[in-house]
Parts: structure tokens; sequence; C-alpha cells
């Protein structure tokens, strides 16, 4: 039987120096009725536009052919064989990783002139037996894929990236010959011993961040990188408000102690109820943070204490306009969205 765990998923870009586009493109999708989700990561050749539109189109085939079940050679030639080709370099406009999640464990990365995946499990790189397919066909006679398979564990994590990772800093005094992939795992497993719980979208970021560093804050190429992180779901109760009859106040304690996640309470009633029924210290907060707000108070064992209504309403306002680029504030509403977003069960009370 297949192990449980929750399958977290993130990809950080930044553009090549002055470009609105990025020339990368990741794109996921799920097959319901298999239980399966593939992940495509496409580095169109050059930058801005003209390298957009031909990972979009890489990454499209990419992702629709693996979802069919189509052979890593028959995706490789179809996509090969749609581009244009480099004819100074003899080589195709866009490189690509793709990542096949099956709902029995088993994971399929199968990669294209994009640097080699990352698994990291026990704070350690996982070494994978990947196996190298070598194209036949007249156009693209020579053309190497690799190809591995490996069931994945709770606790995996699996990096991916464009080559303006690997390439970032390259020229430098310190990375004369770029920063090098073995530095991207030496980097991710530092990250993950000094931040045991990193999410996917932390380590990503992370990881973009220092590739822009390497470069002087001036991205050379552009610059992606996908994680994959198999762990525990991440459990969030709001109580929003007391029970209608007096005689429930019992129960609403009870399910609110019993609740293993991170939980949150909202409105004083509310609070004062839990409180009393748990015998629970209360202290009301003094820092305003959002003038707009009642600040946060602290209710024992709870990670959140606020007032209601209004926190509700605001709650529900940056929801509406919120991005993965969206920067939240310290106020009672801002912390809300902050543990949702982190959150993959959330339960209402």
């Amino acid at each position: 039987m297949a192990e449980k765990y929750f399958i977290e998923v993130d990809c950080q870009q930044k553009n090549h120096e002055g470009e609105r586009i990025c020339g990368d493109v990741f794109l996921s999708g799920k097959v319901k009725e298999e239980n399966r989700i593939v992940l495509v990561l496409s580095d169109g050749m050059g930058h801005g536009v003209k390298a957009s539109v031909l990972a979009t189109l890489t990454a499209t085939m990419a992702l629709n052919f693996t979802k069919e079940h189509k052979e890593p050679e028959r995706t490789a030639e179809i996509i090969m064989n749609t581009l244009p080709e480099c004819s100074e370099r003899k080589m195709n406009y866009a490189t690509f990783t793709i990542v096949d999640m099956n709902y029995d464990g088993t994971i399929t990365i199968l990669e294209y002139d994009n640097p080699e995946s990352l698994v990291i499990r026990h704070r350690e790189i996982l070494t994978l037996e990947r196996k190298t397919i070598v194209l036949e066909s007249e156009r693209n006679c020579g053309k190497k894929l690799k190809v591995c398979s490996f069931k994945g564990k709770k606790g995996d994590r699996i990096v991916f990236t464009s080559d303006g990772v690997a390439q970032s800093g390259l020229g430098t005094p310190r990375f004369p010959f770029g920063w090098g992939n073995d530095n991207v795992g030496r980097f991710s497993i530092d990250m993950v011993k000094r931040y045991p719980r990193i999410s996917a979208r932390q380590l990503a970021t992370r990881i973009v961040n220092t590739a822009y560093r390497n470069d002087g804050f001036q991205s050379k190429d552009d610059t992606s990188c996908g994680v994959i992180y198999l762990r525990e779901p991440r459990e969030l109760l709001i109580c929003t408000g007391p029970p209608y009859q007096k005689e429930d106040d019992k129960e609403l304690g009870q399910r609110v102690h019993d609740f293993e996640g991170k939980k949150i309470v909202m409105g004083a009633t509310t609070g004062d109820i839990i409180a009393r029924e748990l015998n629970l210290k209360v202290e009301d907060g003094q820092e305003f943070v959002d003038p707009d707000l009642p600040p946060l108070s602290f209710l024992e064992g709870i990670d959140l204490f606020t007032e209601g209504i209004l926190t509700l309403r605001k709650v529900e306002n940056l929801l509406e306009a919120y991005t993965n680029t969206s920067k939240l504030g310290r106020g009672p509403a801002d912390e809300i969205v902050k543990l949702i977003t982190e959150s993959d069960e959330i339960r209402f009370l």
C-alpha cells in the first residue's frame, strides 16, 4: 500500500534583467481519475517574449503527452520535431524537466538539457539511477534524455531548476564556472537542516534569491526553481463564533482541545467560552499593529486569538486580492491569512 502524504508544490522565478516576461515556464496538472500529478519546467532559449513562447509550447506539449502515458522517447521526439532548431548551435530552442507522480508513490523524472533534479531524503542527496535514452530519428539523432524512477517517501523534497540557477555567478571570482548543481544541492541540504519544516515555497524562494545574489542582483538569465515536498498535511481550525445553545459550550471546548493542528479563535465571547471550558489563561493585547482592528490577544494553547466580525471581513478582503507575490503585514487579519495560505486542510467551527 502506498504511503500517504500531502504533496506541496511551488515554483519561484526571476526574469532576465530588463525583461518583463520570464523565458522559463512552469506548468502542472492533475489526472484525477488516476490520482496522478504531472509537473513541467521548460527553459526557452534566450530570454523575453520569444523564449517565453517557445517554453510555453514545450511545457504544454510535455504536460499533455505525459498525462496520456506516452513513452518518454515519443514525447521528446514530438516536442523536438515541433520546435524550431538553432541553425548555428544545432540545438532545440527549449529544454525541459518533467516530473510524473503516480498514485502508488512512483515518481518518474524525465530531463532534457536542464540541470539534474535533486532528491533530498533524510537530509542527504538521494543517488538516483538515471537511464540515458539516445534518440535515433534523423532530425534528433544523438540527442540524449535522462530518465529515472523511484518510490517517494514522506519527507522527500525534489528540487528542479533551469540553468539560470546553476549558472548564476558565472565569471565572478567566487563562482568562475557558475554556482553549479552540486552547490545548489549543498545549499538545499543546509536549508533543510537549519529549517526542518521549510516549505516548498520557502526553499524555492531561497534558492532563486541566492542565484539572484550570485549574479550581483542583476539576473543574467531567466531563473526558476521548482520544489516538491512530500509531507504530513498541515491542518488549521478556525473557530469563528460561539454555539447557538449554551449547553454546547462544553463540546466546543472539547473539539478545540482535541484538534491537533494550528488553531485560531475569533471573537471575545468565543474565546471566553473556550477559556472557561478548558481552564485556559487569557490576556488582552496592547499592541495596535493594524489601525482598522483591535490588537491580537493571548489565549493559552491557541495560535491566534483575534476580534471577530471586523477581522473576518478584512481576512476576506485580503484573500480576494491575494497572489503569490502579495506582501502581508503583522496585523491580526494578515496573520490569519498567513496561516490559511500555509495550511492544507482548514476546518471552521
